[in-house]
């Protein structure tokens, strides 16, 4: 358990996935510019060799923190006090079928992690590897926080709460920070502010992870819904591309928020999540060609440029672990430091994650993963009252809940039918029964490895 030492609260956090070269480097850097906590961070990954290098990594740090590894989740979950999971479930040849093998189909995805037949399919690879983390938390940490970054976030959070009810786990997403930030920008534009930091733009969130909507926001108390209003018609066809550097046309995972806006004027609430996730959850408004998306000014990330990406990350976490290469300290937006010490009574703060549905949106299912706003306080987590979604938009919405369902019934059914059901339901299928089952069997048999449990 967390003690006060007098100079900084001593913690064990343990990173399940901790070969990460993207997440797992991010909380290297927060935690090396952290003052009120020190301790240990046990890192665990199936790639041993992938946590011994960031063992080195982020011991190069030289933080209050060090770096040590297990290769047993359970012995690595020993102690802990905070537990950060990030893990990719299966590998990048999986996520090329669940992203391109549809393709041939003419559905088309632009991230392929969180709905649409590729988060289907990854859900069904990922339910397996949570109920055994859930169980392992249970048996060796059941007081320990649960902070999960990995997609899809909304079955991953509902499976740990599945198998093991009482766990203290929340799901943290960045989406909303950009929309924040683009809130921000606006009335900077607008108003002739010359700098609002995005945690002063205000927000009411409500949704589904990827799929969350703002219908109330402010700044110093001045209400922002009729400015943006106004941009979202004016910059409707032209869009906001807010950094320049990063344009749609030569970034995968940038746009220039006009299926935003194209949300809003149908709507009237801000959809508060990254355009390549928005178009996703929607019939193929936005994605029945890849001409389509690129006239709504975003692009589709193939899985080739992630596998090119992840050959760069492993050049460089060999540089890096060598002492080759120096690390960079640079604070990463992310806020998980900034929940754990919170929890630790270390500030109070207000912040959207994923949590069971417990009454905080109240038209939607009880026990369903949503996301909203939550209060961090001294060991608590207590999500704050949304209020009831719009009926246009819950209607969109319930497909997505009901998905969550069912997968978990595919799991403890040992049954693929209800996830075809979801296969077929989901907004992205356009397809024939015979073409939409033919699909499914082969996305099913090409990450048939990871689908032990429900063969």
């Amino acid at each position: 358990m967390y003690v006060d030492n007098g100079k900084a609260y001593e913690v064990k956090i343990t990173y399940i996935g901790g070969g990460s070269r993207g997440w797992a480097w991010n909380l290297m850097s927060d935690l090396a510019q952290e003052q009120q906590m020190s301790g240990e961070v046990t890192l665990y990954d199936i790639d041993h060799e992938a946590a011994r290098k960031n063992v080195l990594i982020g011991n190069f740090y030289q933080s209050n923190f060090r770096y040590t590894m297990s290769d047993d989740l359970k012995d690595s979950l020993k102690g802990a006090d905070f537990v950060v999971i990030s893990i990719l479930p299966g590998s990048f040849d999986e996520m090329e079928s669940d992203v391109h093998a549809p393709e041939k189909y003419g559905v088309y995805q632009s991230v392929g992690d969180t709905t649409g037949p590729g988060g289907i399919l990854r859900a069904l690879r990922t339910i397996p590897m949570y109920a055994e983390i859930a169980q392992a938390i249970m048996t060796v940490a059941p007081d320990a926080w649960v902070i999960n970054y990995t997609n899809p976030m909304s079955v991953c959070v509902r499976s740990l709460y599945e198998f093991f009810p009482d766990i203290k786990a929340f799901g943290c997403c960045h989406e909303v920070f950009g929309t924040q930030e683009l809130l921000a920008y606006i009335a900077q534009k607008k108003w002739r502010i010359e700098r609002i930091e995005r945690e002063q733009v205000k927000v009411n969130v409500q949704g589904v992870n990827h799929f969350t909507w703002i219908d109330r926001a402010s700044y110093n108390g001045r209400d922002l819904m009729p400015l943006y209003r106004l941009y979202a018609r004016d910059y409707a066809e032209e869009g906001i591309q807010l950094n320049q550097e990063k344009n749609w046309l030569n970034n995968h995972f940038a746009c220039s928020n006009c299926v935003k806006f194209d949300l809003f004027n149908r709507f009237d609430a801000i959809a508060a999540a990254g355009d390549r996730h928005l178009a996703e959850f929607c019939p193929a408004w936005y994605l029945n060609s890849p001409d389509t998306a690129h006239s709504y000014k975003f692009a589709l990330t193939p899985v080739s440029w992630r596998k090119n990406n992840l050959k760069k990350l492993l050049e460089e976490s060999e540089l890096k672990s060598s002492g080759r290469e120096s690390v960079a300290i640079t604070p990463s937006g992310e806020e998980g430091v900034r929940q754990m010490k919170a929890l630790l009574g270390l500030g109070d703060f207000i912040t959207n994650v994923n949590l069971p549905n417990r009454g905080q949106i109240s038209n939607l299912e009880h026990g369903a993963v949503v996301e909203t706003n939550a209060l961090f306080s001294q060991n608590g987590v207590q999500p704050l009252s949304a209020g009831a979604m719009r009926e246009n938009i819950r209607q969109l919405t319930l497909t997505h809940v009901y998905t969550q369902k069912l997968l978990m019934q595919a799991y403890t059914k040992r049954d693929f039918d209800p996830a075809f059901e979801a296969f077929i339901m989901n907004p992205l299928i356009h397809l024939s029964m015979r073409d939409a089952r033919k699909l499914f069997d082969e996305m099913v048999d090409n990450t048939k490895a990871y689908l032990g449990h429900y063969l």
